[in-house]
């Protein structure tokens, strides 16, 4: 049974700094932080699941006799880091990656960790390519993460061809197998991004949401990345769905948010209730035709701020509100 106040201590004793400090590196995602001084921490999860924190998104690992597969890559000046903290859990060859989403705080060591790993081959396929069979790990994502990594974007160009995913899938869900467990990639529509992936550990109970589920701010809603409030929403509420609880909301299922502290059941349904009850009054607003600066002005986050408004990060309250109000209204009738 995985307790809230354990978690708070879990994750502050694992990262070896005070929570604020956790908080502020992972904060800090457009202004990158001194790489040199990050740490890669590292917390079991359940058996052979394992939770990597650094100074991007939250790594999930697992490891077997299959290989070692991992969820999310952090930035690419921390490969390096990265790889010799899994080399600590498994001398295993790192076989899968996989990308919740294309942001680079979670797809930027792509390229690196990729040419680190090596790809199980066998068959006709081994036969005619050889040893450029098995060469490098399969990156494996939701085909609009192959599509936005490829593609430049306003001035950013294009991600480097070698992080782009190997193993793409379209329909709303994808299934592996891979030591001895089976773990489900699941796709909502329009959530954080158009690409995003909830990767889940059916044995072992552990679900990697992306940023799709957050501590550190409030929800990053990408609307040119094809993001939306509402899908967000629905994707929330089907994480809820695969879980299970122990005591209530505490215990059962692990769930390692995109950024932050790692959560239970309750932590989420108390941010589903954060996000509806902020989408309500957004709505009502838009309902009563307020402008977005009055809506603004009218604080519908107020409440929540002293947790989630992250001043002085690139995504807070205002940017929050802003791509609330223009996603909503995309939808919402005015009377």
């Amino acid at each position: 049974m995985i307790k809230r106040n354990w978690l708070w201590m879990a994750a502050a004793a694992v990262a070896g700094v005070s929570g604020l400090a956790v908080q502020m590196a992972a904060q800090s995602r457009p202004q990158q932080p001194d790489f040199s001084k990050v740490e890669i921490h590292t917390l079991q999860l359940r058996d052979n699941v394992y939770m990597l924190v650094g100074a991007g998104g939250n790594i999930t690992v697992q490891v077997g006799k299959d290989g070692v597969l991992m969820v999310d890559t952090e930035y690419a000046p921390l490969s390096d880091k990265i790889l010799a903290a899994i080399r600590k859990l498994s001398n295993a060859p790192l076989r899968y990656i996989i990308d919740t989403h294309y942001h680079g705080d979670h797809t930027g060591g792509n390229e690196n960790l990729r040419k680190a790993g090596s790809t199980i081959a066998g068959g006709n396929v081994a036969g005619d390519l050889g040893a450029e069979a098995s060469e490098g790990a399969q990156i494996v994502a939701h085909n609009n993460v192959l599509l936005r990594l490829s593609m430049p974007n306003g001035n950013q160009p294009a991600a480097p061809q070698g992080g782009w995913p190997t193993d793409t899938y379209l329909s709303d869900k994808k299934k592996m197998w891979f030591n001895g467990e089976g773990i489900e990639l699941i796709h909502p529509e329009h959530a954080h991004t158009d690409g995003d992936s909830i990767v889940y550990f059916k044995r072992n109970d552990v679900i990697a949401t992306g940023d799709i589920f957050t501590m550190t701010s409030y929800p990053i809603i990408d609307i040119n990345g094809g993001g939306s409030y509402q899908g967000l929403i629905d994707a929330v509420n089907h994480i809820i769905d695969l879980t299970d609880t122990v005591y209530g909301q505490d215990g059962g299922t692990v769930i390692v948010p995109g950024h932050g502290r790692l959560c239970d059941t309750g932590d989420l349904l108390n941010y589903r209730e954060m996000i509806t009850i902020i989408r309500d009054r957004i709505v009502d607003m838009i309902q009563k035709g307020m402008t977005l600066e009055q809506v603004k002005d009218a604080h519908p986050t107020f409440d929540y701020d002293p947790l989630f408004g992250n001043p002085g990060g690139f995504w807070n309250t205002d940017t929050f509100v802003e791509a609330a109000y223009k996603s909503l209204s995309q939808t919402v009738k005015k009377k």
